[in-house]
């Protein structure tokens, strides 16, 4: 950690001379700096909650199997939270650069070979949630044929077609995909908004009830699971970092994008279930959600806006998921390219395409793994077309819970890195109050994750005893310790690699200052 301390200092100082040239194997390999103002990064993280997959799928399942009416109040309290986890992370993307985001934050504070783990991690949990996505898509795309056009299509076949455009658009330039993000993740919201002044202009028999955000409706066993479903909703935010080396201003910019997708996630979902609660009464929320499942929202819609606007809502509620498959792939290609400019991945993979910046070969990693894992779970589908039992609802329940379990350990980890990270500065005192924070979102983002695993099999609808609540999370700590083994083995025999894990651009700038004459 000494060395990769004494190499970070040395890159900082020939940054200077480096001028435009910003990766380690040279300009032809860099992500296209200035691409994202506030914003597009804002557009393109908060595409990744798809407001209507949350509300249509997150909420009704929340409502119905855990029986907490009070989840509004959980998404605020999960904004605090995640609030005190972003005071400190926020801080790091002031003086950490980086397109390995997670993994590079700790490696600057927990070493290399810890951030090697936090590198593989990040790459499993994102690909997990992007792939999962796909399995819920095809089923709804498959669902819109059967109902508008009359026609019985496997829910596969537009999964996969989904990955053949979702790869496309992310070899295009980045601004292109925010603007796409921006477009759908908009309209998403209108609609989720006009949904809400329709549930409070004609609430349910009870009024317009403020029971939900009761302290004393948390209460009981369920809460804890409850946690877990909620702060999927919220996985998105922790993007921005991950676009640092390509928007203007980074150290303004990111900082600034992660506090307004905090605070707008954690008001809009809260406002938008208390709204259901409001439409179906508190007393009722719990029933009519068993009795709808995912089609609570839509329900409630019909009622009040009619069926032209649900259907309405049907097809934004598909194109919301692409927007959210599209987000989290282009966050998959960049961890793939900081691990192949520093040496975690094959060096191919920090290739950058010489027309877009985009990280082309890491895009391209992520459509192979997303055609295998839908492939895979296509041809073990036995079931009549249109069945949305497994493997469809399978492929989105494992890899979506497999995915938000690796990134809360990410971020408790991430946290724990900001605190030994800037004490090792000797600037403690002066960050005294993130380290504080931080402390705090240590100890909550670890309680999420001991519930996660405890309760992962009511997060999958496995039954008792099933192998899948300790097969699936260890698919997060299999992925921790192959990376930590490979850290280890790095150190050993590329010691100039281990030191450069974390430092992104900075080492180009280290090899370019060690090779110019003195």
């Amino acid at each position: 950690m000494t060395t990769g301390s004494s190499q970070s200092s040395q890159a900082r100082a020939a940054s200077g001379a480096a001028g435009s040239i910003s990766t380690f194997r040279g300009e032809e390999r860099a992500l296209r700096a200035g691409r994202l103002g506030t914003v597009g990064l804002l557009l393109s993280v908060l595409a990744a909650t798809a407001p209507l997959m949350v509300v249509a799928g997150v909420m009704p399942t929340t409502f119905g199997v855990m029986g907490i009416v009070g989840q509004p109040l959980l998404f605020v309290l999960l904004g605090l939270v995640l609030a005190l986890f972003s005071f400190g992370y926020a801080e790091m993307s002031r003086h950490v650069h980086n397109a390995g985001a997670f993994y590079a934050y700790i490696s600057r504070g927990l070493g290399g070979t810890v951030g090697a783990g936090a590198a593989v991690v990040a790459l499993v949990a994102y690909s997990a949630l992007q792939v999962g996505i796909y399995g819920i898509f095809g089923y709804e795309v498959s669902s819109l044929c059967h109902t508008y056009l009359d026609a019985e299509v496997a829910w596969w076949i537009p999964s996969l077609l989904a990955v053949l455009v979702v790869g496309a658009l992310a070899l295009l330039k980045i601004d292109v995909n925010a603007k796409v993000l921006g477009v759908l993740l908009l309209i998403e919201v209108v609609l989720v908004v006009v949904f809400d002044i329709a549930a409070v202009a004609d609430p349910g028999k009870e009024g317009l009830s403020l029971h939900a955000f009761n302290p004393d409706t948390l209460t009981g066993a369920g809460v804890g699971t409850a946690l877990c479903f909620c702060v999927a909703a919220f996985l998105g935010f922790e993007q921005a970092p991950v676009y640092a080396e390509e928007t203007s201003r980074p150290q303004v910019v990111v900082a600034r994008v992660m506090f307004l997708a905090v605070g707008f996630v954690a008001v809009f979902f809260a406002l938008t279930c208390w709204a259901l609660t409001v439409a179906a009464g508190p007393a009722g929320i719990v029933s009519a959600s068993r009795e709808q499942s995912a089609g609570l929202l839509f329900f409630l819609t019909e009622e009040r806006l009619g069926g032209t606007f649900t259907d309405v809502v049907h097809v934004l509620f598909v194109t919301g998921m692409f927007a959210a498959m599209l987000s989290f792939h282009n966050v998959v290609a960049r961890y793939a390219f900081a691990m192949g400019r520093e040496g975690l991945l094959p060096a191919v993979f920090s290739r950058t395409s010489s027309t877009s910046g985009a990280p082309g070969t890491g895009a391209l990693l992520q459509s192979a793994v997303s055609l295998l894992v839908v492939g895979v779970f296509a041809l073990t589908d036995d079931k009549p077309t249109g069945d949305p039992t497994a493997p469809v609802l399978h492929l989105f329940t494992w890899m979506g819970n497999v995915g938000a379990l690796g990134v809360i350990v990410l971020m408790a980890a991430a946290s724990l890195a900001v605190i030994v990270f800037f004490a090792r500065r000797g600037a403690a005192a002066a960050q005294a109050w993130r380290l504080l924070a931080s402390g705090l979102a240590v100890v909550a983002l670890l309680v999420i994750a001991v519930y996660t695993v405890k309760d992962f099999d009511v997060l999958v609808g496995a039954g008792p005893g099933s192998p899948l609540s300790w097969v699936l999370p260890g698919v997060i700590l299999l992925a921790a310790l192959t990376g930590v083994v490979h850290g280890l083995v790095l150190r050993v025999r590329r010691p100039e690699a281990h030191a450069r894990i974390g430092l992104g651009n900075e080492a180009f700038q280290l090899e370019k200052a060690a090779a110019s004459p003195r």
